[in-house]
């Protein structure tokens, strides 16, 4: 019966630990989420640097294919 009215009150105590446990971690984790999505970690970096290399090297071959074309346009009026 003593057991049983010392393990009581902890099995109680146990979830209001879990919740201030979880109060007092909410601030940090809310921080550290704000500073997460204001930074770019370095593979953002990389990954957004990729793509817009990509996208300029699409536009570079898309004005080259244009300006071959106006050459051969050209040289067929001048014959």
């Amino acid at each position: 019966m003593r057991k049983f009215i010392v393990i009581l009150p902890l099995i109680a105590l146990g979830g209001c630990i879990s919740t201030a446990k979880t109060i007092v971690t909410a601030p940090v984790r809310v921080v550290s989420k704000g500073v997460d999505w204001t930074t770019t970690s370095q593979d953002e970096s990389d990954r957004n640097r990729g793509r817009e290399m990509r996208k300029q090297e699409a536009r570079d071959e898309k004005a080259r294919k244009k300006a071959e074309k106006e050459r051969r346009r050209q040289a067929e009026r001048q014959n």
